[in-house]
């Protein structure tokens, strides 16, 4: 059994991409050989939202996917610290004393070689140093270079995600990007205008989507039941002039004839198909989306995809 002490890590953890897993895995090993247990702390939401909203980034993972995630790399317990205004204007110093000594009784700090806190964020790898001497705990600073060559970030996977770059965020991530909603209705057309009934995903606001296109991926149903789909991401060009209509994720499921409205479902991307794009006739869209369906099928069975 681990003493009393505890090997803690900081930080948003948006994502648990490869290069949090190989930190957490550091992590978790100094703890063992120093007979530790394991604490992240996080924040029940991106301190970016409280400090800079208008520029805050999407996210890779609600606060839910983000604790399953954590869970699932082994850590013995998770810290979700609330993030309001009035901690934003807390000391690095004062974090430290009341998160790190106080409630964790830390002995051994894991971060990012990179990583800053505290009002200003002027609390630093080199500031931890100095307090860990005077409060007894131990500071490491690693790179996060998860995929063994460039240092691995949630900024960067977000780029690609935002590019449409899904199987290039999935070698970052170790796992195809996932977004996670209830089912609701649509623009009512899929089925009986179409022949290809969708099921459109209300995915929160803040979470990252992949650029407006088709990819073929994944649908998850709150059974655990897992189908093929064809996902289009986007504002239906044909039906609605530019900018005029709301982002819509919608999944057609492969071999599936169902009713999904109400149910909390998961979408994964696995590969981009293809862009969006404005078809001159219903007839030219449907047949693209009968061949969506089929490089859907094919890419899903290639060995080389996740």
């Amino acid at each position: 059994m681990p003493g009393p002490g505890t090997a803690v890590t900081i930080g948003a953890y948006d994502g648990v991409h490869l290069g949090h897993r190989a930190l957490l895995g550091d992590l978790s090993a100094r703890a063992e050989a120093a007979g530790l247990s394991t604490v992240v702390v996080t924040f029940d939401r991106h301190p970016a939202y409280v400090v800079r909203p208008t520029s805050a980034p999407r996210q890779l993972t609600t606060l839910e996917q983000k604790l399953e995630l954590l869970a699932d790399c082994g850590i013995d317990r998770t810290l979700v610290v609330p993030f309001d205004a009035t901690r934003a204007e807390e000391s690095a110093e004062d974090f430290v004393k009341e998160v790190l000594v106080d409630e964790l009784s830390a002995r051994l700090v894991v971060v990012g070689e990179d990583f800053h806190f505290g009002h200003g964020r002027r609390g630093n790898v080199e500031l931890l140093r100095r307090l860990g001497a005077e409060y007894g705990f131990e500071v490491v600073g690693v790179g996060l270079t998860g995929d063994g060559r460039d240092p691995v970030s949630s900024t960067r996977i977000r780029a690609l995600i935002a590019a449409g770059d899904v199987a290039a965020a999935t070698r970052l991530l170790g796992r195809p990007h996932e977004v996670r909603g209830p089912v609701v209705h649509g623009d009512g057309r899929g089925g009986p205008e179409l022949g290809f009934p969708t099921a459109n995903l209300a995915v929160p606001d803040d979470i990252a989507l992949p650029a407006d296109a088709v990819y073929a991926g994944h649908f998850r149903r709150a059974d655990g039941t897992v189908h093929q789909a064809a996902i289009s991401v986007g504002r239906r060009p044909t039906f609605y002039e530019p900018g005029s209509a709301p982002v819509l994720v919608e999944a057609y499921l492969l071999h599936f004839d169902g009713d999904l409205y109400g149910e909390a479902a998961r979408v994964t991307f696995a590969h981009r198909l293809r862009a969006e794009r404005r078809f001159e006739s219903i007839e030219a869209l449907v047949a693209q989306m009968r061949a969506d369906v089929e490089a859907t099928e094919r890419v899903l069975a290639s060995a080389d995809l996740p």
